[in-house]
């Protein structure tokens, strides 16, 4: 095949890279563009709907995050809402309900009576509610199977309504492409392409494909989670980064037990999401537990196996300060028996009847019988661990040589990030290459007024 020039390659086709597509064609005037893509289909890992919560992470919620932190992260939860509401896919793909944090027992009560009065003032919607309120709202959260209220307080903060809560970002990850491609531009797509190599000669990037496609561009951005580590290291960038995959499972039950999603108060300590419960849009509004979160040497959860294993061998970057960062976590006996439990959440008999005293902070009647496991549900989040601070990375983690290639690794709220992503990106493309990003018309659409 003859070599095909374009202005941008993006590689990877899960919401992340087709987001930035989407802006790309929309917003600039770069008139050529590419999205390759390793498999058949877009968005078949992490932002496939039954790999990730289907959360809207706005940070109202989210009690692992800081203030300054959920700041940043609701303008980025906002632009995915209006973007929704502009191409008219709410309650198509994108879907409003109730949601809360609750706080068990006296230290969690105190704590999310704190929180609220902080965060009311960054999310002027949110309610407080009391054991009493939750009875009536929520009431599995405040009976066990006897109709008996638990005896520990329960508060929360959340919203009844009026707030969208919930995307199928697999659906929103198609709409982006094929937006994109309305724009009348050179937006061309490839699946089955995967990439192996990507080499700079001048001012140029020659992207090889296993496929056998001949492609340059001028500027490279790389979303495609775990193996955007894997890529850098090829290209001798990031080699001051390892990358730890951590798989996160999930248990369905065959009913509707929450009307809303229900997160409850993180760990500090743990740097992985708390369980939480939530109505599966996927599966009937049947309510769905988890994540768990399994340390796993696999770049990919359900694909190719052995090379999987040997791709995370080389992403690790294996030495001394990797030794140095596991040994800081796993010294602490919380982590420690935190890693444990979730490992064993993996074993066959086991899993359920220990899974479920966890979620039975949630939900207290909750019995065995009730749940099972999500075959085939789950992804993994590429967590980066940084060995020159030697610490593990949380949240998105990005490498911008300022050679005309990024590499980016989004964990969670990854998808929920991936407009406000996206726009760093788009502006950084846009000043390297000299074009031009139409500002005026972004915020008009998707940011509105403060």
């Amino acid at each position: 095949m003859k070599e095909k020039h374009y202005q941008v390659a993006v590689i990877g086709g899960g919401i992340s890279g087709a987001a930035l597509l989407y802006e790309l064609a929309r917003y600039t005037d770069i008139d050529s563009m590419v999205l390759l893509e390793k498999y058949g289909g877009l968005a078949t890992l992490n932002s496939k709907g039954t790999a990730n919560s289907q959360t809207v992470h706005c940070g109202d919620i989210e009690t692992n995050y800081t203030f300054e932190k959920a700041s940043k992260v609701k303008k980025t939860a906002d632009m995915v809402v209006k973007y929704g509401l502009q191409h008219g896919y709410q309650d198509k793909y994108m879907f409003d309900g109730q949601k809360m944090a609750i706080g068990v027992g006296d230290v969690e009560v105190e704590y999310i009576k704190k929180r609220y009065e902080e965060f009311k003032v960054l999310y002027p919607y949110i309610e407080f509610y009391d054991k009493e309120e939750l009875a009536k709202i929520e009431p599995k959260i405040i009976y066990d199977e006897n109709g008996n209220k638990r005896s520990e307080d329960v508060v929360g903060m959340g919203v009844k309504s009026g707030v969208y809560t919930t995307v199928d970002f697999g659906a929103f990850t198609s709409t982006f492409v094929d937006n994109a491609r309305k724009e009348g531009k050179e937006c061309d797509v490839y699946l089955n392409s995967e990439v192996i190599d990507i080499n700079q000669i001048g001012d140029k990037f020659f992207i090889s494909t296993k496929n056998g496609l001949s492609i340059s561009a001028d500027f490279v951005v790389v979303d495609a989670g775990a193996h955007s580590l894997f890529l850098a290291h090829r290209m001798g960038y990031g080699l001051d980064y390892g990358c730890l995959p951590m798989a996160g499972s999930f248990y369905l039950t065959k009913q509707k037990l929450l009307n809303g999603k229900v997160y409850m108060v993180q760990n500090p300590k743990l740097p992985f999401a708390a369980l939480h419960g939530d109505p599966d849009i996927l599966a009937g509004g049947c309510t769905r537990f988890g994540p768990t979160a399994l340390a796993m040497p696999k770049l990919e959860r359900y694909h190719g196996t052995y090379r999987s294993f040997m791709d995370f061998c080389k992403t690790l970057n294996f030495d001394g300060d990797i030794v140095s960062i596991f040994w800081d976590l796993l010294k602490d006996s919380e982590i420690r028996n935190y890693v444990f439990r979730n490992f064993m959440f993996e074993v066959p008999y086991l899993n359920k009847k220990l899974f479920v005293k966890d979620a039975r902070k949630i939900v207290p009647g909750l019995q065995v019988s009730d749940i099972y496991y999500a075959k085939g549900f789950g992804g993994v989040r590429p967590q980066v661990l940084n060995k020159t601070e030697k610490k593990l990375m949380l949240g998105e983690a990005s490498i911008n040589t300022g050679k005309g290639v990024i590499f980016n690794m989004t964990p969670s709220p990854g998808a929920t990030s991936c407009l406000g992503n996206a726009l760093r990106d788009v502006k950084e493309i846009c000043s390297y290459l000299g074009k031009t990003f139409n500002e005026e018309k972004f915020n008009e659409e998707l940011v509105g007024k403060e």
